[in-house]
């Protein structure tokens, strides 16, 4: 038996509150994106990834059971994130200070997910020359690396790409879930034309 199936949500649960524990979330919210069971050891002065995963879990208990917009989600690679759950965001999105990408780069990026790994050239031909620009942004963001294959660069996200977007690292995973939710953006636009026409 591992570490993960000894640890049962009762025992989850007895786990006492602790400095611990609001270091974990502390570090969680400020950080804004995924941390791994090592940094958050590091954080609460323990080399102990049994300690950190128990402490980690038991305040993903806390807000599973807590009537609150935020969760904390364990991602793979031992690592975990304090985020918006996802039927918040919509609501509060035009809130936001500042959108991570405009329509356009976020196009050119999910093209490059879903093709990937693929060549500069063909996201240029596709996405059209102001694409450069794309590129450039979405390379200093850390959500894509290009990367030289003899004469031409080929392009591919990164690991903060799959964290940020909460994606699988496999790439086979990753494309399948990134086309169920191409297709959830598109039923809305169907059921309009479909009533529109009627």
């Amino acid at each position: 038996m591992n570490e993960r199936e000894q640890e049962s949500p009762e025992s989850l649960k007895k786990e006492k509150p602790t400095g611990d524990s609001a270091v974990l979330e502390a570090a969680l919210y400020v950080a804004g994106r995924p941390l791994d069971l090592k940094t958050l050891g590091r954080l609460v002065r323990t080399r102990s990834k049994r300690k950190v995963r128990r402490l980690a879990k038991t305040l993903m208990e806390k807000y599973k059971n807590r009537d609150t917009a935020l969760e904390i989600l364990e991602l793979e690679g031992e690592r975990f994130v304090l985020q918006l759950k996802a039927e918040y965001t919509p609501k509060v999105r035009r809130l936001a200070t500042r959108q991570l990408l405009s329509m356009g780069p976020l196009k050119t990026l999910a093209y490059i997910a879903y093709r990937q790994p693929v060549p500069q050239l063909q996201v240029i031909d596709v996405r059209g020359h102001h694409a450069y620009g794309h590129l450039k942004q979405l390379e200093d963001l850390d959500l894509i690396i290009r990367e030289r294959a003899g004469r031409k660069k080929v392009i591919r996200t990164t690991e903060f790409f799959a964290d940020y977007f909460a994606l699988s690292h496999d790439l086979r995973t990753m494309k399948r879930q990134l086309k169920s939710i191409f297709e959830d953006f598109a039923k809305p636009e169907l059921e309009e034309k479909t009533n529109l026409e009627h």
